[in-house]
């Protein structure tokens, strides 16, 4: 029976017995909600830390949130979970997608679906009409995500949704990703660990119905009142911050590509920078962010002019099904290799010399998805390919970065010092977080050109209300960003439960009101008029807060050995920051919100040490070691994990 806000039951499919079963989605949720919540305690529960990310024990959870389905309200996201072969150890990781399949599953009356064994042959999962049948994916294997998706909604109907592997996750390439509706996609390596469970695709056909709520009437009201407040990204001065608009080499300019259309997800406003982009070949598909930037700089230096070959590069990686994100990193890597003489075009039989070339992108992305060659070698990552290489491989590895900036990550610490906890906690790039202080500041960066309303004061009185105190504006210091950090996580983990899109959500700034202070009320008094349960916006931020310490238990348990392994990569520590590609002159708010720049900064260790030193004890963990202790985990109502990591000698008395 569906409860308010929930489909009801999490569906159970065991590849290995070929059998399926429904468990009670209120077994999870309240305590964990939805989403990121859901997932980690199935996993806690069920994936123990010797399990590797290829075995059959592992688990590859699909989940929805309580807000899923319903229109307008940007909340129709949805995760995959699991244990992902990327990190060193193997550990739980997450990916966070749009578009339509999750609110379909919502649709088809599951809220997560659960996926445990290994197939003997290529399956597919198809749920419709109440019924779950996995169904012979033979002719399927071996295809591109694209065409996986083309196909079944050929032979299955055109409102059927679909999330696919391409080759790079049938070969466990270590970086493969899933591929949904509307090119929505998920990285961590999930790609891998379906491949290995010979799982080609889940396809979901939802009945016409919608989601029940407790308090439609005052859902109602909620919704006209989150509509009349306008929020939408990209904001107005993007433009002039934008990597389609700057490039280190070619300056300020303006793009002459085509206009794209507006997707919007299920349930959104589409008031974000979803587009879909067309080719001059007529080829569409998804084009934004990090993805459609990671060869944009290398295409125009090779060619000296814009043309689709970003875009085809983007297409490449979707189809066969391997993390843009990775892709970007990895040719960082090579490219310092190549030009340290380490690397040829000779030795890794890819043509490194033509980088930004279309020859390149294609061999390259080839040869890995279909481990072939050197691409066998990189298809287990870049640490054990520089394993293989030697010491000056090594050095190449510390150095790199995206979008064609050695060294550079989104939103990074050297510029935004909160994110260096951020950075530091997480299995991933913990893009929702780090966005919280990148995107606000990237509005204040437009606001210092007369751009947007965001001022140094409302930034300062921002932080104020998000983020425990005016000290965590002022990025000149180290203080006040401990607390600001804990904060940050606590509400993007709530998010990450609901689950809200990271580009709307949380309210942090308003343009029609006095102080331009967002509100961050918004997101507990929508999820109780849904599911008739009264949660303050204190209690959300609880959830939030349990569903860390989950997670971070969870990563102990399966190695992360706590203060040693909060840590950064060496070049935040010593390399000087020289640019950043949504804010090239670094500007941050200083002292009394006074403009000023991080360009050659780096992040002090001793600072950062003692950073951490306030965030453990503001979390309650120990201090000396990181780890947590069981006031802490039986404050949070996890009095089963406490139990479990004292077993285990992983918590601090």
């Amino acid at each position: 029976m569906a409860t308010f806000g929930y489909a009801g039951k999490i569906l159970r499919v065991d590849l290995s017995s070929g059998s399926t079963k429904c468990v009670p989605t209120m077994d999870y949720a309240d305590r964990f909600l939805g989403g990121r919540g859901i997932a980690a305690k199935i996993y806690w529960d069920e994936v123990l830390p010797e399990v590797n990310a290829f075995a059959a024990e592992n688990r590859l959870i699909f989940a929805t949130g309580p807000l899923a389905g319903i229109p307008a309200l940007s909340g129709s996201r949805w995760q995959v979970c699991g244990k992902s072969p990327t990190t060193t150890p193997q550990q739980f990781c997450y990916g966070n997608l749009g578009g339509r399949w999750g609110a379909e599953l919502k649709f088809a009356g599951y809220d997560a679906i659960v996926v445990q064994g290994k197939s003997d042959t290529p399956v597919y999962l198809f749920l419709h009409d109440e019924t779950a049948e996995l169904k012979d994916a033979s002719a399927l294997w071996s295809r591109g995500s694209i065409e996986t998706r083309e196909i079944l909604k050929d032979e299955l109907g055109s409102s059927a949704r679909v999330v696919a592997i391409g080759p790079a996750g049938e070969n466990m390439a270590i970086m493969a990703s899933l591929l949904a509706d509307n090119d929505a996609s998920c990285s961590g390596g999930l790609g891998a660990t379906m491949g290995s469970k010979r799982l080609k695709a889940i396809v979901v056909k939802g009945a016409k119905r919608g989601v029940k709520v407790a308090q439609p009437e005052r859902l109602r009201e909620l919704t006209k009142y989150y509509r009349e407040l306008g929020r939408a990204f990209p904001f107005p001065g993007w433009e002039y911050l934008s990597r389609w608009s700057r490039d280190p080499i070619l300056g300020l300019r303006t793009v002459p590509g085509p206009e794209m259309k507006k997707e919007p997800c299920y349930g959104c406003l589409g008031r974000c920078p979803r587009r879909v982009y067309e080719a001059a070949d007529g080829k569409k598909g998804k084009f934004i962010c990090h993805s459609a930037f990671f060869y944009q700089p290398w295409a125009e230096r090779y060619y000296g002019e814009w043309n689709d070959v970003p875009f085809f590069a983007t297409k490449l990686c979707d189809d066969y099904g391997l993390d843009a994100v990775d892709i970007d990193l990895m040719i960082s890597w090579l490219y310092g290799c190549y030009s340290a003489g380490i690397l040829t075009d000779e030795n890794t039989g890819i043509p490194i010399s033509k980088l930004g070339s279309m020859e390149f992108i294609e061999t390259l992305v080839r040869k890995i998805s279909l481990r072939e060659g050197f691409g066998d070698v990189l298809a287990q990552g870049m640490g054990k390919a520089a394993d293989t290489l030697g010491t000056d491989a090594k050095e190449q590895l510390d150095i790199a970065g995206y979008l064609s900036e050695p060294g550079y990550h989104p939103y990074g610490p050297r510029l935004y010092i909160t994110n260096a906890l951020l950075y530091a906690m997480e299995p991933r790039i913990p893009i929702n977080q780090i966005h919280e202080v990148g995107l606000l500041l990237a509005r204040w960066v437009a606001g210092t050109m007369g751009l947007t309303y965001v001022t140094s004061d409302v930034v300062r009185a921002i932080s104020k209300r998000f983020w425990g105190g005016e000290l965590a504006a002022d990025f000149s210091i180290y203080d006040g960003k401990a607390l600001a950090a804990k904060k940050i996580q606590d509400r993007e983990y709530a998010i990450e439960c609901l689950i809200l899109c990271n580009l709307l959500w949380p309210i942090t700034d308003l343009e029609n009101t006095d102080d331009h202070v967002g509100d961050p009320t918004l997101e507990s008094r929508i999820l109780s008029a849904v599911t008739g349960k009264e949660v303050s916006e204190e209690g959300l931020y609880e959830i939030g807060e349990r569903v860390f310490n989950l997670q971070r238990a969870i990563l102990v348990r399966e190695g992360h050995s706590g203060r040693e392994f909060d840590n950064l990569p060496g070049h935040f520590f010593t390399l000087p920051l020289k640019y950043d590609q949504a804010n090239p002159e670094c500007l941050v708010t200083g002292r009394g919100g006074e403009v000023t720049s991080r360009k050659g900064a780096v992040v002090e260790r001793e600072e950062f040490e003692r950073m951490k030193d306030e965030y453990y004890q503001l979390r309650q963990w120990d201090v000396a070691t990181g780890l947590q202790t069981r006031a802490n985990l039986e404050g949070l109502a996890l009095n089963d994990v406490a139990q479990d990591l004292e077993q285990r000698g992983l918590i601090a008395m």
